[in-house]
């Protein structure tokens, strides 16, 4: 009996520390990633912002992740931002940050949310509503309007 506790135990607190946020990837890890998620927004940049899209003739932002993570992680995730926003472990200290990590938005008054992929030097891939497909650096603007970090990966 008391072998078993032992065992659970350990189990446990494997688990634990197997699914803390704050455990750094590898540097190689890190490159791994990179070059999947550029190589997919090479194959996407540029592609026109169309609400509920799916396809290179329009997609929207959580089309968009959807697509990158299946394609370049073999993830599947919800097709919403808000559904997805409710997946993974959500990341409080931005010096948390992963490659990887979703980036999830509440912007303007009725709040409209948006998500897009973290790439690191404080760059992130998303589908604009105004630009298509493109990478941002995460400026004030993006700060602002921050509502979550969720790592998936």
């Amino acid at each position: 009996m008391f072998r078993k506790f032992i065992k659970l135990l350990f189990i446990f607190i494997s688990l634990l520390f197997v699914s803390c946020s704050s455990v750094k990837i590898s540097e190689k890890e890190r490159k791994v990633r990179v070059v999947k998620i550029l190589d997919f927004h090479d194959a996407w940049n540029g592609t026109q912002y169309k609400y509920g899209g799916t396809t290179q003739n329009g997609v929207d932002c959580s089309g968009l992740m959807q697509i990158l993570y299946r394609e370049q992680f073999c993830i599947e995730l919800p097709r919403t931002t808000w559904n997805m926003s409710k997946k993974g472990v959500e990341i409080k200290k931005n010096s948390e940050w992963e490659v990887g990590d979703l980036l999830f938005y509440k912007i303007g008054r009725k709040k409209v949310r948006h998500v897009g992929v973290y790439i690191g030097e404080n760059r992130f891939l998303h589908a604009s509503t105004s630009k298509g497909v493109i990478i941002s650096e995460i400026s004030n603007y993006w700060r602002d309007n921050l509502w979550q970090v969720r790592k998936i990966l």
